[in-house]
């Protein structure tokens, strides 16, 4: 059990206890954590995403070293905050795997019946992150105006390349690539201060969306 605030990692800690699971370790840190795992090798890891000395990813990081290091182990990880991209990674780590929001904590049963799950090889995502990873698919999709084409010739503007470069690449005239970045340029509705500038806006909005 991981986490840098002592009072819910001791609570949850006690609550695991009471439910018959035996605590091998705790962590208030990355380090602290990452040799635990390596002493004790447990059934199940349950971390927070944040944790020192940086407070970012530091939970995260540890996880997907564990996951590489014994694949075997399940991994709970706990988070302040929604955040559907982790959610995404991490479903796609493979099995046994959770996702719980810290406001969950507060109701046991569901922090315990998360454990479980997640110890029998089940994937746990907490439902608010689920709903935000439905409303995510349904936003609309900047680049969905965008023919194969002209999606083609920005994918290859995103890699630095000229009109020139993008027309040898797809074997066209250069003279099509300018026509197909004008199209570009005005399905996307970037502003239209300057010509490069839009160019560099167009790129940022295919990098955002991938």
């Amino acid at each position: 059990m991981a986490d840098d605030d002592a009072l819910l990692r001791e609570g949850i800690a006690s609550l695991l206890t009471a439910a018959g699971h035996d605590v091998v370790a705790q962590a208030a840190d990355a380090a602290t954590l990452r040799q635990a795992v390596r002493n004790t090798v447990p059934e199940i890891v349950i971390a927070d995403i944040r944790m020192p000395p940086t407070q970012t990813w530091e939970g995260l990081d540890v996880a997907r070293e564990i996951r590489s290091e014994f694949p075997q182990i399940a991994i709970l990880l706990l988070s302040a905050h929604a955040e559907v991209d982790t959610a995404i990674e991490l479903l796609e780590s493979g099995d046994g795997i959770g996702y719980l929001l810290k406001s969950r904590v507060a109701r046991t049963a569901d922090l315990l019946d998360a454990v479980e799950r997640v110890s029998e090889g089940e994937s746990v995502i907490d439902t608010e992150l689920v709903r935000e990873m439905l409303a995510s698919r349904h936003r609309a999709d900047p680049l969905e105006a965008l023919t194969p084409r002209e999606r083609e010739v920005l994918a290859l503007m995103a890699e630095g390349r000229s009109n020139r470069g993008i027309a040898q690449a797809l074997v066209v005239s250069e003279g099509a690539v300018e026509k197909h970045v004008r199209h570009i340029l005005a399905k996307l509705d970037l502003p239209s201060e300057s010509h490069d500038h839009r160019r560099v806006l167009a790129v940022l909005t295919f990098l955002e969306a991938r």
